[in-house]
């Protein structure tokens, strides 16, 4: 019979970790005390967590031990190969971020890799040219990129007012898109609210029982393809449904309580993102994306709603325009790398996100806000990174085969080693 014990903050029940889960748990919740915020989200046990919170404090250096002891018996302890691997990808996260606590210096591009379980690149600027040419060959109206750029964002941005409704609205939207591709787990929902002075413009907090509070940052002007990109990411079948689903399926159905935490600057975040991205051709097929651009324009009430000839041709442009600006955010790890690794300055950095990345100067500076955060600093990549691993396993197979492949990310717990392992069979397929 599986021992059950009560999860923190709630009657919800979750398997016993086995004694490399408790131990993982432990470890992260204590670094969590010398790096606040590397725990996204906790579920687990309540009683390691009060454990953690009581016991004196374990000097970061200790902690990197405990990580390298804990990954050394991995071979012995753990019997699933996929499982073993996931583990050792996530320790050496682990370690890395209690070494640099302890006051180890590390190199950025070898903090980054390790951090993620992945090398980070830098990209060609030659691509956030070509990028840019497309958008001006694709944007209406006169004048510089720029001024275009401020004038199309300018004509589908939405008053703050009404951008928890339009969001409730797109939220219900993708789920029923989710539960007739994926299904949906018994009991999930999720509520949205709006906030302000975060660096981030939109963000999941998972809270266990199948729930996600998901909050809008009105910092930054909201437009409506980005609140159709952010809800799809954050909601279905983004972080929530994947949150969801494993709690279900792999946390309570499995007994894989290691999973009932979240950890940034680890692996599993470079998927977690990843699929969030990737998850918009399933929320918004390019069938409907037309047709959803159009409903949202006209919900949102802007001035150009009434005109219907207008919003049919910036919903039908508006498809180039988001894989042109999709291809430019790679420029934000390119800034990173600027700011951490070769010592340039605040100002040169943001300079580059507007003369080379395009960005309007606000974004500019909501960009740096994220890359200079503790924590953050080392997280833009994941985004892009993420989403071009898991785009190029998922299109490995049939289109009418995709829904299904993305479905397995939604239920299992992956390594960016073992997607790569999976890609460099002949066929795509394990």
């Amino acid at each position: 019979m599986t021992e059950f014990v009560p999860a923190v903050g709630g009657t919800r029940m979750v398997p016993a970790p086995d004694p490399v889960a408790r131990d993982y748990l432990l470890l992260a919740l204590r670094l969590d005390q010398h790096r606040p915020g590397l725990v996204d989200a906790y579920y687990g046990p309540a009683d390691l967590k009060a454990q953690a919170d009581m016991e004196s404090l374990r000097p970061p250096a200790r902690l990197a031990d405990d990580a390298a002891a804990l990954r050394k018996r991995l071979p012995t302890e753990v019997e699933d190969a996929e499982r073993r691997a996931w583990f050792h990808a996530q320790l050496d996260a682990l370690e890395v971020q209690a070494r640099v606590a302890a006051g180890e210096v590390v190199a950025y591009p070898e903090l980054v890799a390790r951090c993620f379980g992945w090398p980070m690149e830098r990209v060609d600027d030659a691509i956030f040219d070509e990028a840019a040419a497309e958008l001006a060959a694709t944007l209406p109206g006169v004048g510089s990129l720029e001024e275009r750029l401020a004038a199309w964002d300018r004509a589908l941005t939405i008053e703050p007012d009404r951008v928890q409704g339009v969001a409730d609205t797109l939220a219900a939207t993708f789920r029923g898109r989710a539960e007739a591709l994926f299904g949906l787990p018994d009991g999930e929902g999720v509520r949205v609210s709006t906030i302000r002075d975060r660096p981030w413009g939109g963000y999941n907090w998972f809270e266990g029982g199948r729930r996600s509070r998901i909050e809008i940052n009105l910092d930054t002007a909201v437009t409506v393809p980005g609140l159709i990109h952010l809800m799809a990411h954050e909601t279905y079948p983004g972080h929530h449904l994947e949150m969801a689903t494993k709690e279900a399926r792999l946390v309570d159905g499995g007994g894989h309580t290691e999973l009932a935490i979240l950890l940034n600057n680890t692996p599993e975040c470079l998927l977690h993102e990843g699929l969030a991205d990737l998850g918009y051709r399933f929320a918004v097929p390019p069938i409907d994306e037309v047709e959803t651009i159009r409903e949202v324009i006209e919900r949102s009430g802007l001035a150009i709603s009434s005109d219907r000839a207008a919003v049919t041709a910036i919903a039908t442009a508006q498809g180039a325009i988001r894989r042109a600006r999709a291809r430019l955010k790679g420029s934000s790890g390119n800034a990173a790398f600027m700011l951490h690794a070769d010592g340039n300055s605040h100002e040169e950095v943001a300079a580059y996100l507007v003369e080379v990345g395009r960005r309007r100067p606000d974004q500019a500076e909501q960009q740096l806000k994220f890359i200079e955060d503790p924590i953050w600093r080392t997280y833009v990549f994941v985004y892009c990174e993420g989403e071009a691993l898991l785009g190029r396993w998922v299109d490995a197979v049939p289109e009418a085969e995709q829904p299904a492949r993305f479905a397995r990310l939604l239920a299992e717990a992956r390594s960016p080693s073992s997607i790569e392992a999976e890609l460099s069979l002949p066929s795509g397929n394990p």
